[in-house]
């Protein structure tokens, strides 16, 4: 059979307004599509295998990219704030989605999160940062994508790969995965009361995944500097991860 070819397109709720009533709805229904997928527990697992080497005493640096409404990775702080108890978290997306009580929510756990509106192209764009003061490493530990790597592609994918690259040590993907089960499954998703938008985006976002070491083949670290992981993750997700090796 042959494999399904890669087609990126314009989805939807992109274009939307933040509070536009279908683009809300379109929201909800994403944390539904979450719980199918099982992201969070995917997520989780990835993150747990990870020795993230540090003192104590210091904070773990963690980005997420295209985070939304910052609720979805909420749900896997609950579950990884016992072993990662000193957290400062930054949710990027290019709309104001994150409500201040999702912030406190993260406070009660013990993690330190602010929203960031912001393109995350221009953040591609911008210089390197220098390294922090605790050390000579990258800015973040941790930098985590979901379903967002494949909104992009050409060199934008590639100036994005390339700027995550080289700002942290560690960096997982959870992306649609592009296979026919997962096609019909995106056909199905009506079933689980997901209005147009939804319904839409999810075929277009499985036409968009990836498959295979697509998304190794394009990292751009050495490999003798960094370990990647990808494959498929549950039914309908793909996953890719990349560590930096110390001293790298």
């Amino acid at each position: 059979m042959n494999p399904l070819p890669r087609i990126v397109g314009a989805e939807t709720l992109d274009g939307l307004a933040e509070d536009d009533p279908a683009a809300m709805r379109s929201r909800r229904d994403l944390q539904r599509v979450h719980r199918v997928m099982g992201t969070r527990s995917i997520l989780l697992g990835s993150l747990r295998e990870w020795s993230l080497p540090r003192a104590q005493s210091d904070v773990l640096r963690v980005l997420e990219l295209g985070a939304g409404d910052g609720t979805l990775m909420l749900r896997v702080a609950r579950s990884l704030a016992p072993a990662w108890p000193r957290v400062e978290l930054t949710l990027l997306d290019r709309q104001a989605l994150v409500r201040p009580q999702t912030l406190r929510q993260y406070a009660g756990l013990g993690w330190t999160a602010r929203a960031l509106r912001m393109d995350v192209l221009d953040w591609a764009a911008e210089p390197d940062p220098p390294p922090g003061p605790r050390d000579s490493g990258p800015r973040w530990d941790v930098i985590v994508a979901n379903l967002f790597l494949h909104h992009f592609q050409g060199a934008q994918l590639n100036d994005l790969l390339r700027a995550v690259a080289a700002r942290c040590t560690h960096f997982l993907a959870c992306e649609p995965r592009r296979a026919r089960v997962a096609l019909i499954g995106s056909h199905l998703i009506g079933a689980l009361g997901a209005n147009a938008v939804t319904r839409e985006d999810a075929v277009l976002s499985v036409h968009a995944g990836f498959q295979r070491r697509e998304l190794g083949a394009l990292w751009p670290g050495r490999d003798e500097a960094w370990t990647l992981r990808e494959g498929p993750a549950g039914l309908f997700s793909h996953c890719f991860s990349a560590v930096r090796a110390q001293g790298a």
